[in-house]
């Protein structure tokens, strides 16, 4: 079959044309792309402008240029991050809510004076004042009455038991010598 040299040049003219319109067509999008990026990214107008251009200018490597300079993170993303770290200073500031009843009360109280809900408990041997849900004493380390003691075997919890029971018998037997 042979091929007729007209015929060729207007096939080797249609994909040249094909080819071209094709690099004009990503040519354009990567600079509106580049636009709509950067104005996502910085409210700099100056920034955008030559952001814009040098895709414009350069093609690729000019795209390339923009995707290693580009700021990282876009201006949704910043607002997002400042309204966490907001609602976080304002949790530590915020002074302490009732559970119950949704009042402000101070740290130093017991019980809610307006709808008498426990918020503290007492060291049953410091006296002082814990978290409901703490299982251990965080001044003294005793832990809480009835609460599991990790790493102890039967026999420390007796020895413990009857060390218990021999100081009263003391205290008593001590108690009844001074008084005669």
């Amino acid at each position: 079959m042979p091929f007729d040299p007209a015929t060729l040049s207007s096939l080797t003219y249609l994909a040249t044309a094909f080819a071209g319109g094709f690099l004009a067509a990503l040519w354009l999008s990567l600079v509106f792309w580049t636009y709509r990026d950067i104005r996502r990214r910085t409210r700099d107008n100056l920034l955008c402008i030559l952001a814009t251009l040098v895709s414009l200018a350069l093609f690729l490597p000019g795209v390339l240029i923009y995707l290693v300079l580009r700021p990282q993170t876009t201006l949704d993303q910043e607002y997002q991050q400042t309204l966490e770290e907001e609602a976080l200073l304002q949790t530590i500031e915020e002074p302490a809510m009732c559970p119950g009843c949704g009042r402000k009360v101070r740290e130093d109280w017991l019980v809610c004076p307006s709808c008498h809900t426990r918020l503290k408990k007492t060291c049953h041997h410091c006296g002082k004042m814990m978290d409901l849900a703490w299982n251990l004493c965080p001044f003294c380390g005793t832990p809480e009455p009835g609460m599991r003691i990790e790493n102890m075997t039967m026999d420390d919890v007796t020895r413990s038991m009857v060390e218990e029971v021999k100081e009263p018998n003391r205290q008593e037997s001590q108690e009844t010598s001074t008084t005669s």
